[in-house]
């Protein structure tokens, strides 16, 4: 019975963390500008090299699916690569942190009800994020 319980937890642990994020992707789908702050790229945020803006519906659509797609377990010692600013009439809606460059740590983080939770940033995500940063 102790068996079955414990099994039964870890499957519902591990099926919760593929479902998508609906509550961020409500959240950042009426945004209509972002604003993402590119770091060194080695998981500290001390420095900004580049900022782009991005204001095409289509490309920000693209993302918002991307980073709702797949939620996951916050992992608060991987660092950052980036930070998405998501803003709708001049006022920032969201803010989301991302790291993409190791493969061990792919993930967008963000505040959602208090809390910091997470999605899986996919090899799809990644190179969205370059192709915006040319």
């Amino acid at each position: 019975m102790k068996k079955g319980l414990i099994f039964f937890g870890v499957l519902i642990t591990l099926t919760s963390c593929n479902k998508p994020d609906k509550k961020i992707k409500e959240r950042i789908s009426n945004a209509d500008s972002l604003a993402i702050n590119y770091f060194k790229g080695d998981g500290t945020m001390d420095a900004v090299i580049a900022v782009k803006i991005v204001r095409d519906k289509k490309i920000m659509d693209q993302l918002i699916s991307l980073i709702s797609a797949s939620s996951t377990m916050v992992n608060t010692k991987c660092g950052y690569d980036g930070s998405l600013h998501f803003f709708k009439k001049g006022v920032v809606v969201q803010d989301i942190d991302f790291r993409m460059n190791d493969a061990a740590c792919m993930y967008f983080t963000f505040k959602q009800d208090g809390k910091t939770a997470a999605t899986v940033l996919s090899s799809e995500a990644k190179k969205l994020l370059q192709y915006i940063n040319k």
